[in-house]
């Protein structure tokens, strides 16, 4: 049977469901994604292995090629959940749509492997001097579980990455980190008439509060990044719960906030320092102060603007590398090694909404930029590579 065309594939890809969610009535198996890229890669010659991450999920590694370098074209196999009654199309079905190809996924991101597959075809006739590897990992719109068990395995991929998230065809090479965190206070209830008689839980977490803004404003001073929109790292603090009446003391309260450190800010450092002003408070108020992250937090991603990657990917898209504020696997696939840039034809704007679509006129140029990554780092590249 022959290979579908560019069109049927990531039509295909877009009618195979693959949300990923923390709330268990939404959270789907990513596996037909993964088994159509399989079929279709294995059909052209790469090497594909499948690693079970959880029961239903699954990453796939991809290669053609050997050696110690070579590129990585990665993104993930999954979308965020969607309300169909918002969609004037049918979000599981690729519709075109004037000058747009509209469905979930399209920009976010699973049209990338289409786009990919699209790029290399022609070149599986040259000799590979270094390998190509194409990654599909797991529930990035949840919990990044595919990219962390593969930074926490180890394994070298290649010499560079590039992940296509939608970033308008400009490359990225810093986004800021993201972090969500709750802080649980468990004080004593009791007759509001006598203080004596409770420890207010809600009063705590005003202090608990003032510590946080505290620790916001001194983080501003310290550390600034022009290239973000917004240069500081930011708190927000986000959703309260406490207490139930007027008349009682208030037993319990609950702060869910939002951390967005910028490059050269570690999150664990944060959290120690965030414990160090509850420890105090907690014997102040004769209460208990727990805390810890809603979800592993999502490091902040540098890539150095001397990168060769870097270099090149300005020259492809005529474009200067830049920032952004949204989160990707970028520190993960760093952590392996791999020089690691974010390029992608969408747009975010569009992503995570009804009507997610990419431009066609974004086609075109995204299958030239990726085939001419292809040929500078896996045909034209002989020498070994020392990994660093």
């Amino acid at each position: 049977m022959p290979l579908p065309s560019f069109q049927e594939q990531f039509a295909a890809l877009i009618a195979a469901p693959s949300v990923s969610c923390t709330q268990p009535n939404w959270d789907q198996s990513n596996a037909p994604v993964i088994e159509l890229l399989a079929a279709w890669l294995g059909d052209l010659g790469f090497t594909c292995e499948t690693q079970q991450i959880a029961p239903g999920k699954f990453n796939l590694l991809a290669s053609y090629g050997s050696g110690p370098g070579g590129l990585v074209l990665a993104g993930h196999s999954d979308t965020v959940p969607f309300d169909a009654a918002l969609w004037q199309t049918d979000p599981l079905k690729l519709t075109e749509v004037g000058d747009r190809w509209v469905g979930l996924g399209s920009c976010d991101m699973k049209g990338f492997f289409a786009l990919a597959i699209e790029a290399v075809r022609p070149l599986l006739d040259q000799p590979f001097k270094q390998p190509l590897l194409i990654l599909a990992t797991c529930d990035e719109e949840s919990s990044m579980a595919g990219a962390r068990a593969l930074a926490d395995a180890g394994r070298p991929l290649g010499r560079a990455a590039v992940i296509g998230e939608p970033t308008g065809l400009k490359p990225i090479r810093l986004h800021k980190g993201v972090m969500m965190e709750r802080i649980d206070i468990l004080g004593q209830s009791g007759h509001s008439s006598d203080p004596a008689l409770g420890r207010s839980a809600l009063e705590a977490m005003q202090d608990v509060m003032g510590e946080l803004r505290g620790l916001r404003a001194q983080w501003q001073r310290e550390f600034n990044n022009p290239q973000f929109g917004v240069p500081q790292p930011t708190l927000n603090l986000g959703c309260i719960h406490g207490g139930d009446n007027p008349n009682r003391i208030c037993g319990q309260c609950a702060l869910e906030f939002d951390l967005r450190p910028l490059p050269g800010m570690d999150p664990e450092q944060l959290r120690e320092a965030i414990r160090g002003k509850l420890q105090p408070l907690a014997l102040k108020h004769q209460v208990r102060i727990d805390y810890g992250p809603l979800f592993p937090a999502v490091p902040p991603f540098e890539q150095a603007a001397d990168a060769e990657l870097v270099r090149v990917a300005e020259r492809l898209t005529g474009h200067s590398a830049q920032a952004v504020a949204f989160g990707t696997e970028a520190p993960y696939l760093q952590q392996l090694g791999c020089e690691t840039l974010v390029l992608g034809p969408g747009d975010i704007d569009c992503a995570h909404q009804p009507g997610e679509h990419l431009e066609l006129a974004r086609i075109e140029p995204t299958v030239a930029i990726l085939r001419q990554l292809i040929q500078h780092y896996c045909l034209t590249r002989s020498e070994d590579v020392q990994r660093r």
